[in-house]
């Protein structure tokens, strides 16, 4: 659905994107990770053709990005800050506007605001809304064309946990119905909860790529299992079958309480390859 290869992307004398390449199938959630000024946002410019390139080469439905048509256009969703949002404008109306531009049937408004639980604020205007469900008025924007591609930059940026959560089970909906999503964050644990896979972006350059949990265990050096007793007491032991006995004497006195293994997150991983947290602020 996506493609990649040899993406260069400079600023004046500043490299902005250095050779990025990947391939992003059918119905998968991607996620770029990177610490705010990494490129993430450049990338996705690059890609929906807002923004042109230096060097190498991008495709989406196949098609080449700097060539996408009007058609091709109105297959692929964006997500970006506030963009596409009218503040004096109600939510019902701010999706009208789209609805019109897109050919999209009236009906599908109130559709969409339901799905993404706005339809009792149809009348408020935009700039009434909380940041919560201001994201969700942007998704609804996005939804009610049905892309085949969605692009999603930082979308749960600054909101509560249960905003986050509700905002995920949207996103999850949406790639249960097909849709290819492009994710870019810096909160290593929504990416794992969400992405197939993961690209490690640092000033630029991809430093890893990999389903999020094959990664974790990739860089997993300490190779240890974690043991909660009940007592409250934690017991380290090493990843290895010379630990089988005390597991199972402490499984048949009923001991423990959880077991863990010991696979770093993929914030670990970021900062051991990079030296910076993805949370940094440039």
């Amino acid at each position: 659905m996506i493609q990649c290869s040899g993406i260069t992307k400079s600023f004046t004398d500043k490299k902005v994107l250095s050779g990025i390449s990947f391939d992003i199938p059918d119905g998968q959630i991607f996620g770029l990770l990177g610490p705010s000024g990494a490129g993430k946002t450049t990338l996705i410019k690059i890609l929906t053709g807002q923004l042109s390139f230096d060097d190498g080469s991008a495709m989406i439905l196949q098609r080449n990005v700097r060539h996408l048509s009007g058609e091709d256009r109105k297959k692929i969703g964006i997500m970006m800050d506030q963009f596409g949002v009218y503040e004096r404008l109600s939510c019902y109306d701010n999706l009208k506007i789209y609805a019109e531009i897109y050919g999209v049937p009236k009906e599908r408004i109130m559709e969409t605001l339901k799905l993404v639980g706005l339809e009792d604020s149809a009348k408020k205007p935009a700039s009434s809304l909380s940041k919560g469900m201001l994201v969700r008025l942007q998704l609804a924007r996005v939804f009610m064309i049905s892309p085949d591609v969605i692009f999603l930059d930082e979308p749960t940026t600054g909101l509560d946990p249960v905003t986050q959560k509700q905002i995920h089970r949207i996103i999850m909906d949406k790639k249960k119905h097909g849709c290819t999503i492009f994710l870019t964050t810096h909160n290593m644990e929504e990416a794992a909860k969400l992405c197939d896979t993961v690209a490690l972006l640092n000033e630029g350059v991809i430093v890893d790529r990999g389903a999020p949990e094959e990664i974790c265990r990739r860089f997993n050096h300490q190779k240890k299992i974690v043991l909660h007793l009940k007592t409250g007491e934690d017991v380290e032991l090493p990843h290895s079958k010379e630990s089988a006995d005390k597991i199972r004497e402490l499984m048949e006195k009923e001991s423990i309480e959880t077991i863990h293994s010991s696979e770093p997150t993929l914030e670990t991983v970021f900062l051991e390859l990079t030296g910076r947290k993805l949370e940094e602020e440039d």
